[in-house]
């Protein structure tokens, strides 16, 4: 396989010498199985080592505790009942080495930490701390937030690079990537602990311009553009990934490079959607900025169905709705389609007038007010707002700060974004959906397969998620971008996902297995209908199925052998590990173990 995949990759790019898989695969052919040395074993480093580790990294190393371990030994002291008050905080989560956004998957993850994390101040630091692992034959764990469903932040047994204390941001008026002729553009640079708040609050609350990034606020800035990375106007902005126009990097022979389209072009496309924790650890990065629009607008509201057959027909209008009136680079974010015949809309738009909403969607509103069909279970709204104070926590109501002592004043959360805070998953998929899909002809075959999908689970429209219908400009920088090509023929991105509150380690908490495994099963049935009109759909890696099958092909189409030949070129030799990652098929599913020749 690792010959085969090599191949493909050189007719995909030119990003490796001529025959470089004679070396590679004559070097696979005689490697000994690797395992990675774990607590315990004759290999693992002595205290003398981690000791020298920790002076190289200016004291910053540190053991990793669970975030809630303390409380399987007593839940009444102090030091618990901080951790509980703020277990639906995200930021608090982020702020643990330990913490991960969701508290786990059925079946397939639950947190665990990592024995020693590097709480990496620069990019020094982060290079000694990849040169120990790579001479000591680590796990390596990279991690900023933790946000991440899949828990690839998280490993036991491991070394955690924990990078959430690089959060500097710097603005410039006119910035040009080193060793380019490109003509300057304004733009940002974060730290690789930054999350989206942090950009948005700089870029837009303060500067007054436009930065894209990810919708949930405490989503960590490299890991989105490394996934390629969608926000509420990715149709008006493309996708994070497109936007980003340098890094800075570590790569697994510890050199410090800074890449952009002119220095080392083929790792700076990788890291654009190729995954994070992969290529490289990022240390910085600089992303475009745009102007700001005057206006943004947004829309929601729930309208409920007698019956099913008046459901349907509220399908098929605002399916032809959608297609007339919204699809384009204004409209992004969401609907949802309930199991019980609701429609739940929660939209947003750029670059129209103030009025612009309401005008839009008057005629959809008025059909539904006209029958007696439809209950308006939720006032339906639509207007627009300064697009300045977007991100402005004291004007924003539908926004939680963070109220620590310390936390930036800038630092919250939305609130319809509260439920995923320490979510413990059952299950979770997600598919794109071409746009031919949205021609009159194919409308009806549309409206019954998302019908049908909703009789097992609540469905979600993700407008944004999708790049069809986007700008020219946003077109054509995503398509300059490792994500799967299907990105720009989508019209939406499906997800079908359920789950309970947390259940993180030490809280004592149980779940009912049987009813979360017959969740995870409504959830596939679901998808299996929406499939049915979508068989060969993609998958966004930050937000899949954690056992999906066939995730070359999902998340990066054809784009992978080309990605496949970089990884062998700056790891070869895999110290960069994440679930479903790139060049993760030549190890055992806990990246301990190398499988010479590769599994798959």
């Amino acid at each position: 396989m690792l010959r085969r995949t090599l191949l493909k990759g050189l007719a995909a790019s030119a990003v490796l010498p001529a025959c470089p898989w004679l070396d590679l695969a004559a070097r696979a052919a005689t490697l000994p199985s690797l395992r990675r040395v774990r607590p315990g074993d004759p290999a693992w480093p002595n205290a003398a080592s981690w000791q020298s580790l920790k002076d190289s990294v200016g004291g910053n190393l540190l053991p990793v505790q669970a975030p809630f371990a303390i409380c399987a030994a007593d839940m009444e002291a102090a030091a618990c009942q901080d951790a509980v008050g703020n277990i639906k905080n995200p930021f608090y989560l982020g702020d643990q080495a330990g913490g991960t956004q969701v508290s786990g998957w059925l079946d397939a993850w639950m947190p665990q930490p990592s024995v020693y994390a590097v709480r990496a101040r620069h990019a020094a630091d982060m290079a000694a701390a990849i040169t120990f692992a790579r001479r000591n034959n680590l796990r390596l764990v990279v991690k900023g937030t933790g946000h991440s469903y899949l828990g690839t932040s998280n490993a036991p047994d491991s070394l955690l690079l924990w990078t959430r204390g690089m959060n500097d941001v710097t603005l410039h008026d006119a910035f040009v990537p080193a060793g380019s002729k490109l003509a300057p553009v304004p733009a940002v640079t974060a730290g690789a602990g930054c999350v989206w708040i942090d950009l948005y609050h700089a870029v837009t609350t303060v500067a007054g311009r436009y930065v894209q990034g990810g919708g949930c606020t405490d989503v960590g800035v490299a890991g989105l553009v490394q996934g390629g990375g969608f926000g509420s106007l990715s149709k008006g902005f493309g996708t994070a990934a497109a936007s980003l126009l340098e890094a800075e990097v570590v790569t697994a022979d510890g050199a410090i490079r800074t890449v952009n389209h002119a220095q080392e072009p083929d790792l700076f496309w990788a890291l654009k959607g190729g995954g994070g924790g992969t290529f490289a650890a990022v240390t910085k990065l600089t992303l475009r900025t745009h102007d700001l629009p005057r206006w943004f607008g947004f829309v929601s509201g729930t309208i409920k169905a007698a019956n099913d057959d008046a459901f349907r027909r509220l399908l098929a209008r605002f399916v032809a709705f959608y297609a007339r009136d919204l699809f384009n680079p204004h409209w992004g974010e969401q609907a949802k389609i309930g199991a019980d015949n609701t429609l739940a809309l929660s939209m947003l738009c750029q670059g129209l007038e103030q009025d612009a909403p309401q005008k839009i969607w008057q005629p959809f509103f008025d059909w539904v007010r006209g029958s007696s069909d439809y209950t308006i279970a939720e006032p339906l709204r639509a207007r627009g707002f300064e697009a300045r104070h977007m991100w402005n926590i004291a004007g924003n109501p539908a926004m939680i700060p963070d109220k620590r002592p310390g936390a930036p004043g800038w630092h919250g959360w939305w609130e319809g974004d509260q439920g995923q805070v320490g979510a413990f998953l059952h299950g979770y998929d997600s598919l794109w959906l071409s746009q031919s899909l949205l021609r009159a002809a194919a409308q009806p075959k549309l409206v019954e397969a998302l019908f049908a999908a909703s009789r097992f689970k609540e469905v979600q429209l993700h407008f944004n998620k999708g790049i069809a219908g986007a700008s020219a400009d946003a077109m054509s920088t995503t398509r300059d971008t490792a994500t799967n090509p299907q990105v720009c023929e989508a019209f939406v991105l499906v997800i079908i996902a359920d789950g309970e509150g947390p259940v993180y380690p030490g809280l004592g908490r149980t779940f009912d297995q049987a009813a979360a495994h017959k969740d995870a099963d409504a959830i596939a049935h679901a998808s299996a209908a929406l499939r049915k009109i979508a068989p060969d759909a993609g998958s966004y890696v930050a937000e899949s199925n954690y056992f999906i099958a066939n995730w070359k092909d999902a998340y990066w189409g054809d784009n992978y052998a080309r990605l496949r030949a970089i990884k062998d070129r700056y790891d070869p030799d895999g110290l960069f590990f994440a679930h479903h990652g790139v060049g993760s098929e030549d190890w055992s599913a806990d990246g301990f173990v190398r499988m010479v020749g590769g599994k798959g």
